[in-house]
């Protein structure tokens, strides 16, 4: 299999499934419980904490509240805060092209609990203009939730441009999706609020995720129950889910320099071939991340050369998973500017520190023949 599909989940590092089989088997206790046994699985969700704030450089600033996915991180965030300090304001700033557990999450609180909601537009870059988010911030603004990289065209926003405006202009609090971010671009972790991280993103498990915030915010739980991390999120914690995941925070960042470079020339390898292509519109902007290509077929169904390529043993998607299954247009290729029917046949190759050059050049091979023998 030649697996081109990262953006949605990247395969696990062998070592730590390794790891996290050893913890399950050995230190399976709750770390809550007064007993040895509860305090040796304990050390290992410590361990994690200490590692993930100091390979994030935020040890004296923020916490971490290790959770699911970067879905619940998100909603956590925002929902949180915003149900939490409701008398400090009620508007909040997102974007057009947030991942939809940042969107559905604002426009809940707006439909529901009468928050008052800006979504911003992205440029035809599918960026967020530092400019929009100073001139949309008010006196009543509490809560300002913008992705560092979109998970479905790979663009890069200005996040320490945005979070310097947002500090200096107001009393809002900064929230970053860090999904597509963590090991791929560098970020201004001490100057971000609370921002949220994905475990099967960077190559570690399924189930693991974290919200890393500012000591001094306060949230609303999500979940009632034992008031475990910090009391806003109470639930059983694996500590090998949350040992794991720090271990893959910590590989992505120690590699981010030299996997972007290996990455950036598959990435141009691949961008160079399609540029050529009549057929193909390129969506992905040329400074966008370098692991994620997403572009638009003028005369083909996407639906039919994703079948054809995953026939062929390549694993590539169209639209993002997190709404594969029910959606058939990218509303992120939608708001950079392109049409309703090349919105419909988006292609998104996306790449992992660990695909070859002989992968892609094999791809490439493979989708012209696809390209020349399936009909419009």
């Amino acid at each position: 299999m030649i697996y081109l599909d990262n953006a949605a989940t990247t395969q696990p590092r062998r070592e730590l499934l390794d790891i996290f089989q050893k913890i399950e088997d050995e230190f399976f206790a709750n770390v809550n419980s007064n007993h040895q046994a509860g305090r040796d699985a304990e050390k290992y969700v410590n361990k994690a904490r200490k590692i993930v704030l100091d390979c994030l450089g935020v040890e004296q600033t923020h916490r971490v509240v290790f959770c699911s996915s970067a879905t619940e991180a998100n909603n956590l965030a925002i929902k949180g805060y915003a149900l939490r300090h409701s008398k400090r304001g009620r508007h909040i700033i997102i974007s057009n092209i947030e991942h939809p557990s940042v969107i559905e999450c604002a426009k809940q609180l707006r439909d529901l609990f009468d928050f008052e909601l800006t979504i911003l537009s992205a440029n035809h870059k599918g960026v967020i203009r530092p400019d929009d988010v100073r001139q949309a911030l008010t006196k009543n603004t509490l809560l300002v939730s913008i992705m560092a990289v979109n998970n479905e065209i790979g663009s890069i926003n200005s996040i320490k441009e945005i979070a310097t405006i947002i500090h200096q202009h107001s009393r809002a609090v900064f929230h970053v999706d860090a999904s597509q971010a963590i090991g791929k671009v560098t970020l201004p972790f001490d100057e971000i609020d609370m921002f949220s991280i994905s475990g099967h993103k960077i190559n570690g498990l399924k189930g693991s995720g974290a919200l890393v915030m500012n000591k001094n915010i306060e949230l609303i739980p999500l979940f009632s129950g034992g008031e475990q991390e910090y009391g806003f999120r109470s639930s059983t914690i694996s500590p090998a889910l949350a040992y794991t995941l720090a271990l893959a925070i910590k590989e992505s960042l120690q590699s981010e320099k030299k996997n972007t470079g290996s990455v950036a020339a598959l990435n141009s390898l691949l961008r160079s071939h399609l540029s050529k292509s009549e057929n193909i519109v390129l969506n992905s902007p040329e400074k966008g991340s370098n692991y994620i290509l997403n572009v638009s077929v003028i005369d083909k169904k996407a639906s039919v050369i994703v079948e054809a390529l995953s026939n062929q043993g390549i694993m590539i998607s169209s639209v993002s998973a997190c709404h594969a299954k029910a959606a058939s247009i990218s509303y992120v290729v939608r708001a950079i500017g392109r049409s309703e029917d090349l919105a419909r046949n988006t292609l998104r190759i996306s790449f992992d520190h660990q695909t070859t050059i002989e992968e892609v050049q094999t791809f490439i091979q493979v989708f012209d023949e696809i390209m020349e023998r399936i009909r419009s």
